[in-house]
This record gives C-alpha cells, sequence and structure tokens, in this order.
C-alpha cells in the first residue's frame, strides 16, 4: 500500500492524475515520487506536494490521508486496484475508469466518475454537481460500472448516462438523469425539478418526494415492487411514467406513490380507466 499525505493546504489547482493504482505498479518509492504532477501551471513531482510511504504489501492501494479538493483527475482511467480518500476529493475523480474501486471518506467535487466504463466508487458524503456526466459540450456520459453516494448530489447529474448504476441516498438537484439514454438511477429521497428531461431509454426511481413530474410523460401504471439491480429490489407502490415523449423516449420513471399524494389527484384517474 502507498499512503499519500499532503504536504500543504493546496490553494491552486492540481492535476493528480498519476496518483494512480496503474501507474504506481511495479514501482518502488522513489520511481512514486518522481511521477509528474501540475500545481497551477508548474510542473512538480508528487514528492513535491505530497509526504509518500510505502509497506510491503504492494501498490494496489493507494489510501490519501487529507483534504484534496483541489487535486483534479485522481484515478483517470484506472483499471485495477484500490484508492481511499480520507478526506474530500476534487473534481473529476475516476474521470474514464475502467475497473477498480475509490472511496472517498468525504465529499466529491464536480464531475465525479465522468465517461466512467466501470468499477465502483463510494461516496460517503455529498456528490456534489455534474456527477457522471459529461464536460458542457460532449455527450460521453457514464458508461458502465457504479456509484454509490450516502449523501445528496447537486443540478445535471448522470446527463447523457449510457450504462451502469447510480444510487444516491440522499437527494438528488435539478435535471438529474438529463438526456439519458441507458442505465439506472436510485434516489432514496427528494428529488428536484425536470428529473428525466429528455431522457430515450434507462431508469430513474425516485423513493423519495419529487418537485415535479415533467409534462410529457405519462402515467403507465403501477408496480409493487421495482428492481434497482441484481442484488437489491425496493418496494412500492410506484407510479410507472413513460417518456420523455418529447424525445419518442422509452424511459421509466418510477416515483413512490405514498411520499408523493399530490400526484393522485392529477394520474390515478387515468389509472382507473
Amino acid at each position: 500500500m502507498v499512503t499519500l499525505v499532503p504536504v500543504k493546504q493546496f490553494v491552486s489547482p492540481v492535476m493528480g492524475a498519476s496518483i494512480n493504482p496503474d501507474l504506481f505498479e511495479d514501482k518502488c518509492l522513489a520511481e512514486i515520487a518522481e511521477l509528474p504532477v501540475y500545481e497551477g501551471n508548474t510542473k512538480k513531482k508528487l514528492r513535491d506536494l505530497f509526504k509518500i510511504e510505502q509497506d510491503s504489501a504492494g501498490n494496489s492501494t493507494i489510501t490519501i490521508n487529507g483534504d484534496v479538493s483541489k487535486v483534479k483527475r485522481i484515478g483517470m482511467g484506472m483499471e485495477k486496484g484500490e484508492i481511499i480518500i480520507n478526506g474530500n476529493s476534487g473534481m473529476h475523480l475516476g474521470e474514464k475508469m475502467v475497473g477498480g474501486k475509490i472511496i472517498v471518506n468525504g465529499n466529491a467535487d464536480g464531475w465525479t466518475g465522468s465517461a466512467m466504463e466501470g468499477g465502483q466508487i463510494e461516496i460517503h458524503g455529498d456528490g456534489n454537481h455534474y456527477l457522471a456526466s459529461p464536460y458542457r459540450g460532449t455527450d460521453v456520459g457514464m458508461l458502465g460500472g457504479e456509484i454509490v453516494v450516502d449523501g445528496k448530489v447537486g443540478s445535471d447529474c448522470a446527463c447523457y448516462m449510457k450504462g451502469g448504476i447510480i444510487k444516491i441516498k440522499g437527494g438528488a438537484g435539478p435535471f438529474l438523469g438529463y438526456h439519458m439514454i441507458k442505465g439506472t438511477i436510485y434516489v432514496e429521497k427528494e428529488c428536484q425539478s425536470r428529473v428525466g428531461a429528455s431522457m430515450t431509454d434507462g431508469k430513474i426511481i425516485v423513493a423519495g418526494t419529487i418537485e415535479e413530474v415533467m409534462p410529457t410523460f405519462t402515467v403507465d401504471d403501477i408496480k409493487k415492487k421495482v428492481k434497482i439491480d441484481d442484488n437489491e429490489k425496493v418496494t412500492g407502490p410506484f407510479y410507472v411514467f413513460a417518456g420523455d415523449l418529447a424525445e419518442h423516449g422509452k424511459g421509466k420513471l418510477y416515483v413512490l406513490k405514498e411520499a408523493n399524494p399530490q400526484l393522485g389527484a392529477i394520474y390515478d384517474k387515468y389509472l382507473e380507466e
């Protein structure tokens, strides 16, 4: 295991794509210390910004002790191994991740899991904005893998999602699943507006309150239970909505009936016919 501890509180952004089990593999402590990073626009070495320790158990696990909320692209493209961050993490964590696991014992900043293809990310705090979403102007969203957030997420999360599973145990901001194409999103608590806007396929499950159901979704059914993944189901009953019809979509939005009594006056009459 390799342990990193920041030598100071970072003020300028740090580009930390070299903090990756794939790049640490088969390297001794001196070689790891020489890996490049950028602090602002200044090229530095990992040893300039982190105290580095290495034990005899190998380099497949990287533990970071301290606040790295200014450090971007940790675990970028990683294929194996594990990163444990005991503190807050910076933007683009696990970008283009293929395998392995990242655990954040704190909050994660924006664009965590962008273009992720596989592996797991666990955030034992909040997930901020643009979780699993592409950069503005692109449409390469999350492709696979799993993200679990113990807290809440901000706006525009899981945009252009094309696969994988996201579980949010707190609430979600507006435009969750915008232009979603495939995959599953589960939200345990409240959802703000425009859930599933422009989605064409995939599944969004809201087990808490929802601010609105867009008028471009049509109610289809009531379902007693909904499958999140192969190992987990959530008990309803749930309203089942199809959409986004403005995009000729066939996505499914499941909304817990008990948590949203305001929907009964609008939709129950259509289900009775």
